[in-house]
């Protein structure tokens, strides 16, 4: 039996149109330094690369 892989279940998110998503790294510190349209383009989540998505895909059997 296949297992879904929990630590990218966590990471990843597979919209209803089957794209998948992934959040933007570094909105947790050194704000200050960073600028307002930076921070808030952080605050979306960015789709995946297509390398990167068929990989996703195989550790989500279930999603």
């Amino acid at each position: 039996m296949q297992k879904t892989k929990k630590s990218i279940a966590k990471r990843f998110k597979i919209t209803a149109t089957g794209k998948i998503l992934r959040r933007s790294p570094g909105k947790r510190h050194i704000l200050i330094a960073k600028s307002v349209k930076q921070k808030r383009a952080m605050g979306h989540d960015k789709p995946v690369s297509e390398g990167v998505a068929a990989n996703v895909r195989k550790a989500l059997p279930f999603a």
